[in-house]
């Protein structure tokens, strides 16, 4: 695929998603087979630019190409601005949110509340793709709900504003993420453009990508939640595109390394305090699904430091490992009805908090 000048590896896409797609996970998707991976949305409200998390997001410093942030806003003028500030700190690609079912971003009148407006969608359009030279991309649904939907009409206002690739989610802002998407709309918009088209919504398998590539004509497919603790799906969606084959279940042992490079990559970007409360949910998703894991994510949301975090995980992957070569998810039901062994865990545990004490007297000696 190419958006611009940009050559992308290939048309799988990492899902904007908040509080999830920030610098580390982004580069970890790309390592594992994405080709592009969309920003958390950036506020236009130039007010918030010099805040901690804004300044974060802006945060670009050693990403692979190309850099995509998405921005959200309902004021033509702020979002113009919104898009010239990012591509000042390195934005090479700028998506616009109109796709956000939440109430806190609904209640301002962006995110998909956009779509209830389809002039002031023009506006927008128009006023983020003059602000700028790089290529301007939309995410959006296929209406406000379902006897409002619209996606046909918002494409053709992207289309005469210059938008560049569009990325359509399956369902309505009414339906949030509940039942299951939808695909005939986005199939239907895609035989009405000529611009390029990705699929997104309840795609958490390659066969699933697949068959919704082939069933919408899409261009490429956007994964967002099938991702979190999972970011090889990339990989393993891309080479059954090419084979048609799957991929066998990631080695244990590579899957620890993948998640303890995460956690630092967590702790540098956050610094210790913040990254270990972002890393919980992580670590939940890595786990979530393994036998025997339930007390395991229950343990780990009390720990409180990075060394007593990182003993956990290798002590409980060490215990995986003894039992299976490779990965192998049990559901949820069958995995929370037996605890894990906690001994060789919390021994790990009591040791990381032993060094530490002896680290913490060294220093004060």
């Amino acid at each position: 695929m190419q958006i611009g000048n940009h050559i992308l590896r290939n048309n799988l896409f990492v899902a904007p998603m908040a509080g999830v797609t920030d610098r580390p996970f982004r580069q970890l998707c790309k390592r594992l087979g994405a080709g592009m991976a969309v920003s958390e949305m950036v506020a236009s409200n130039s007010l918030l630019w010099g805040s901690e998390k804004t300044r974060r997001r802006a945060n670009h410093e050693g990403e692979v190409d190309p850099i995509s942030v998405q921005i959200a806003g309902a004021d033509p003028q702020m979002m113009g601005d919104a898009a010239r500030f990012n591509v000042d700190h390195g934005a090479q690609i700028i998506d616009i949110n109109m796709g956000c079912p939440a109430k806190k971003v609904c209640n301002t009148h962006a995110g998909s509340a956009l779509l209830r407006d389809e002039v002031l969608v023009g506006r927008i359009l128009e006023s983020v793709v003059q602000a700028v030279s790089v290529p301007v991309t939309l995410k959006f649904r296929t209406g406000w709900d379902k006897e409002s939907r619209n996606a046909l009409t918002i494409t053709r206002i992207a289309e005469q504003s210059g938008i560049r690739l569009l990325s359509l989610h399956g369902r309505t802002r009414a339906c949030g993420y509940s039942g299951h998407a939808e695909y005939d709309t986005i199939r239907e918009v895609k035989r009405a453009t000529q611009l390029p088209v990705v699929a997104n919504g309840d795609i958490c398998s390659p066969q699933e990508a697949q068959h919704v590539l082939q069933y919408t004509g899409a261009d490429g497919v956007m994964i967002g939640r099938a991702a979190q603790g999972r970011p090889w799906i990339f990989r393993e969606i891309a080479h059954f595109l090419d084979t048609g084959e799957e991929l066998p279940p990631p080695l244990v042992t590579e899957i620890h390394q993948v998640l303890v490079e995460h956690l630092h990559s967590l702790y540098a970007f956050y610094g210790r305090d913040t990254g270990v409360r972002i890393a919980r949910k992580h670590i939940s998703w890595y786990t979530k699904g393994l036998a025997n894991s339930a007390s395991f994510r229950h343990m780990m949301n009390r720990l409180e430091s990075c060394e007593q975090q990182l003993a956990a995980v290798d002590a409980f992957f060490l215990q995986v490992g003894q039992q299976a070569l490779r990965l192998q998810y049990v559901s949820e039901e069958v995995s929370g009805e037996t605890s894990i062994a906690q001994a060789p865990v919390q021994a790990a545990l009591d040791q990381a908090a032993l060094d530490q004490a002896a680290l913490d007297q060294s220093i004060a000696a």
